[in-house]
């Protein structure tokens, strides 16, 4: 349920950058896989409450992030694997940490058209 404020949010942030005589049709999301945030359901939310705004019918694009752990010992970055924190790298063997990558959650682009053109 928690994806709906984020739909809301998207539709306000797109129609802050809408001009009156354009309408939005494609938006670019970044959404890391520990982020909380389930892709379908923000999509159906967006499509539920977009309605009747510029955001109408737009088309939702996500780019999935997937998380990384950076070693204590190197410092580079691994995907975690389940079970293990240990860092992949030939030789290495470190303990990785948590960071940041993949809990995204990024408006990337609006796509605007100008209804002026389409009539």
């Amino acid at each position: 349920m928690h994806e709906y404020p984020c739909a809301l949010r998207i539709i306000k942030i797109a129609g802050k950058y809408a001009a009156s005589d354009t309408r939005v049709t494609k938006i670019r999301l970044t959404v890391g896989k520990d982020s909380g945030l389930v892709a379908e359901s923000i999509r159906f939310y967006f499509d539920e409450i977009s309605a009747g705004t510029v955001c109408a019918g737009a088309e939702l694009e996500f780019d999935i992030v997937t998380p990384l752990l950076r070693c204590k010992k190197c410092g580079g970055l691994f995907e975690r694997r389940p079970f293990s924190f240990r860092c992949d790298r030939e030789g290495c063997d470190g303990e990785g940490e948590p960071t940041e990558i993949g809990r995204e959650f990024i408006v990337d682009s609006i796509t605007v058209e100008s209804e002026l053109y389409n009539r």
